[in-house]
């Protein structure tokens, strides 16, 4: 009877797995049937790879709920309750850096950022000097979300409006934009995106949850949410900043 509990657990995880995936198949088949009017390619790696990517899905999701999202409250949680202001603060750099300098996204823009580049003549087209371009862009975006997870706990501990925060932050990416480098400025840009994905999400906003939730008079709704925000904001200022040092 266990083991028929548990078969039907798995069996409706990947229902909701493929249900959050339908959009993208109806969009691939429609375009491929309706538009180009071509056949699939090699359809059957295409069906194998896709169930590949439901069950990755349902397993990265139960992943999330069984061990990032809990451990991410607790170890906010007891740092709290442990009144170390620098020990919390350390946590939360040490945190958004090492999450997001593992951070695959991260990894392959810039990689094919240094490829790009030394295609272009910006850098000297041979593998350390490429090497050391994408290493020091991901050391300055991993650098800029661990500052950023700081301000945001800050922002916590402190009840700093959000919206003062941000705005002034985007004011510094436009004045930042007018000066950068022309070459640099789209791939700041994208930085901000590609360092809120698959590792670094899920810790921050436990953390940022966490924090709030143990914290008086901090709502976990109001208070716990907007870490992201400052993780994809920050790494626009220091890309073009390490534009403009490397350019």
């Amino acid at each position: 009877m266990r083991y028929k509990n548990y078969i039907l657990a798995i069996l409706k995880k990947l229902r909701v797995a493929l249900t959050d995936l339908i959009p993208i198949i109806v969009v691939v088949v429609f375009f491929q049937s309706v538009v180009i009017r071509q056949p699939f390619p090699q359809i059957g790696e295409v069906i194998f790879g896709f169930l590949f990517v439901v069950v990755g899905l349902m397993l990265f999701v139960e992943g999330l709920e069984i061990g990032l999202f809990p451990i991410g409250e607790t170890m906010a949680y007891a740092l709290a309750k442990k009144g170390s202001l620098l020990w919390l603060m350390i946590f939360a750099f040490a945190l958004g850096f090492s999450t997001t300098i593992a951070e695959p996204a991260l990894i392959a823009v810039a990689k094919e950022a240094s490829i790009i580049s030394s295609a272009a003549g910006l850098i000297e087209n041979n593998p350390k000097a490429m090497g050391l371009y994408a290493m020091g862009l991901r050391l300055s975006v991993a650098f800029s979300v661990g500052l950023a997870i700081v301000i945001g706990v800050l922002r916590i501990l402190k009840g700093w409006p959000i919206y003062y925060l941000i705005i002034g932050g985007y004011v510094l990416v436009m004045m930042m934009t007018i000066i950068a480098p022309d070459e640099i400025i789209g791939l700041a840009y994208d930085a901000g995106g590609v360092t809120t994905s698959t590792i670094t999400v899920p810790l921050v906003t436990a953390l940022g949850v966490g924090l709030a939730t143990v914290i008086k008079g901090r709502s976990p709704l109001i208070d716990g949410f907007g870490l992201i925000a400052f993780a994809s904001l920050l790494p626009m200022i220091f890309v073009m900043a390490y534009g403009l040092f490397w350019f």
